[in-house]
């Protein structure tokens, strides 16, 4: 059953807001940053201790970054923690991380806490503690169609973040920085979220329900709307991709026209973007999975994993197997 929170975090209120951060290891810097930066510019243009928090994990020692750079801790995670809010944030390599005294202790806290997030990978440890089933989620659209897979009790939304009763997952670092900045209005208004905002020179936030998309192109003044919608395109027919005429068609220009727009935005052709775009998404999949390299042909749109090898040895210069196998012991090392 979800349960209502036992004090409305997301409503007005001057009551400072106590919050712990439990941090595992192989997740993102920015992550970590886009989740307590706002607290703490809201401290400072309150001039008062609005949030205060702590970083806990599993074990008591520091969580590792991706790029290296050790997260410090007050001590191990355990359920008696204190806090209003427990937010969970991980990356990478969760599930060896999250063991079951781990879920447990999220279980268990998160029915005593007044709401309880995932960030990024997070939302796999609240999926695995039990927290989600039968609500709304998100995580980081890499990994949409595994956690579906996964989670067939979940709801699973591609919104950049969600809130489902005492429940909020988001799908990544700005997503985050646009849930923290939307707490901060609900509970101390307009104002003080726009002097928080301003403090990072943060002007583009969206809406939560706003689709995450694959590739992040910016201010919508920068290209022409026609590129922009050509992207999108190829962003929702990566496993079946279109032809350049295909794409043409759909925007209703000439392939000439839409070659002239590809030239003047990034100085490529459609069809070297399109395919390039294919193989990054492949080659997160590689690095960052386990999935069966014919199942990534599959969903990367190549016609056999021959044709995928190929492709994705004469663009990164080395095969999938060989890439999957460089940065399994490049991470080893990095995340002892």
């Amino acid at each position: 059953m979800i349960k209502s929170a036992s004090r409305p975090v997301f409503g007005a209120s001057a009551e400072p807001l106590d919050v712990t951060f439990l941090v595992m290891s192989g997740l993102s810097i920015s992550c970590v940053s886009s989740a307590v930066d706002p607290l703490r510019a809201a401290n400072r243009v309150t001039g008062r201790t609005v949030f205060s928090w702590r970083f806990v994990s599993s074990d008591g020692k520091p969580a590792m970054t991706t790029c290296g750079l050790p997260i410090a801790v007050s001590g191990k995670f355990d359920a008696d923690v204190g806090g209003d809010m427990l937010i969970v944030i991980a990356g990478f390599d969760t599930a060896d991380q999250a063991t079951q005294a781990l879920l447990s202790r999220v279980s268990r806290t998160a029915r005593r806490v007044s709401l309880t997030g995932g960030i990024e990978a997070g939302s796999w440890v609240l999926a695995r503690a039990g927290l989600l089933a039968g609500r709304r989620a998100t995580t980081h659209w890499e990994d949409f169609e595994d956690f579906a897979s996964a989670n067939p009790e979940v709801d699973v939304l591609q919104d950049r973040y969600v809130i489902d009763g005492n429940i909020f997952t988001t799908g990544g670092a700005s997503p985050t920085f646009d849930l923290m900045t939307h707490l901060i209005r609900a509970r101390l208004g307009v104002a003080t979220a726009l002097d928080v905002a301003s403090v990072f020179i943060y002007e583009e936030g969206k809406e939560a329900t706003d689709t995450q998309p694959l590739v992040a192109i910016g201010p919508a003044d920068r290209y022409d709307p026609r590129f922009a919608a050509a992207v999108r395109l190829m962003e929702s027919r990566i496993d079946r991709p279109l032809t350049t005429a295909a794409i043409a068609r759909r925007l209703k220009i000439s392939v000439r026209s839409l070659e002239n727009l590809f030239q003047a935005a990034i100085s490529e052709t459609p069809g070297a973007y399109y395919l390039r775009l294919r193989l990054s998404i492949a080659r997160r999949m590689v690095t960052d999975t386990r999935t069966a390299f014919s199942e990534i042909a599959e969903r990367s749109g190549f016609s056999s994993p021959s044709s995928f090898s190929r492709a994705f040895a004469k663009h990164y210069g080395s095969p999938p197997a060989t890439v999957r196998r460089n940065h399994t012991r490049s991470m080893a090392i990095a995340i002892p």
